[in-house]
């Protein structure tokens, strides 16, 4: 079973669910807030993601860090940011278990994953 991570309350975890839930994939939901995170899951996901498009440098989060936290940054200290505020992270992370999927793309990232999957489709 695949594994959606994120937080129930971001709109882009919500399109993805969505989608899944339309493309009648199953998947677990890993909330980061309610689930939370361990330094091990952080640890695979910088393994197989590159730590600076996983950090979130557009998120509110990120703006609401001092200038000190935000500089000189390198793998450790944003592995720390991340712990410590696991809203620094983009969402949502698909895990389908030969790899990690960051963020949920409009252009179809998904269904190139998924045989028979449709491509994005708001809904009203």
């Amino acid at each position: 079973m695949h594994t959606l991570y994120g937080i129930k309350n971001c709109d882009t975890v919500k399109k993805a669910r969505n989608w899944l839930d339309q493309n009648g994939i199953a998947y677990r939901f890993h909330d980061f807030r309610t689930d939370g995170l361990t330094p091990e899951l952080l640890q695979h996901f910088t393994e197989h993601l590159d730590w600076n498009k996983l950090l979130n440098r557009s998120s509110t989060s990120w703006r609401q860090l001092s200038s000190e936290q935000q500089s000189d940054l390198t793998l450790e200290k944003a592995m720390h940011l991340m712990l410590t505020t696991p809203t620094l992270i983009k969402r949502p992370i698909l895990d389908v278990g030969d790899q990690l999927i960051l963020g949920f793309a409009k252009d179809g990232g998904y269904a190139a994953n998924f045989v028979g999957a449709t491509e994005f489709a708001p809904t009203a």
